[in-house]
């Protein structure tokens, strides 16, 4: 007799992912859409930010409120740091907020493409490096990854609120009524 079939067999559960839509800040005309997705050992973060001066870089990070009301984008906190750690180079030896991001390198047509992986945050996991819910801002200037506490990237030229948009996976057994005997 065969095995019978496994019913979740075909389906694909989607693993936890955000997003945030970045709006313009002081008639700044920043604007762009980003992606989060879960990666191995972080969170994929890949989209475009559009409306930049051409050429150069601007600082980037996720900052610890995700609250966009003020005009200057100050209502979004510090940059994300739920360790506590000085502000650095994410990508150096050093430590760094969580927060802390890459800088934006801007192409002539004021675009900047962006993907990368950002080791230990997370993506609804309710924990301490949780993203969701939190704002990411586009700064004037480029982040120089020394100045304490913000890298003197300059003021806030756009902001945006991190919003899940899938949920990630709760059970992995199949849902629906016990089987009747």
């Amino acid at each position: 007799e065969a095995a019978p079939a496994d019913a979740a067999a075909g389906m694909t559960q989607l693993a936890a992912s955000a997003r945030v839509v970045l709006a313009p800040l002081q008639d700044s005309g920043v604007a762009g859409e980003l992606a989060f997705d879960i990666a191995d050992g972080g969170v994929r973060i890949h989209g475009t930010v559009t409306g930049l001066p051409a050429g150069g870089q601007h600082g980037f990070h996720v900052h610890e409120t995700g609250d966009c009301s003020a005009p200057d984008g100050s209502s979004a906190g510090g940059h994300f740091n739920p360790a506590g750690a000085p502000h650095g180079d994410r990508h150096g030896d050093g430590p760094h907020h969580a927060g802390d991001m890459p800088n934006l390198d801007v192409a002539a047509d004021g675009s900047a493409a962006v993907d990368q992986v950002l080791a230990g945050l997370e993506i609804a996991s309710g924990g301490p490096n949780d993203i969701v819910g939190r704002a990411v801002i586009v700064h004037a200037q480029a982040d120089d990854y020394a100045t304490q506490p913000t890298g003197n990237a300059g003021g806030r030229i756009a902001c945006g609120v991190i919003e899940l948009v899938n949920a990630p996976p709760t059970d992995a057994s199949p849902a629906g009524p016990a089987p009747q005997e």
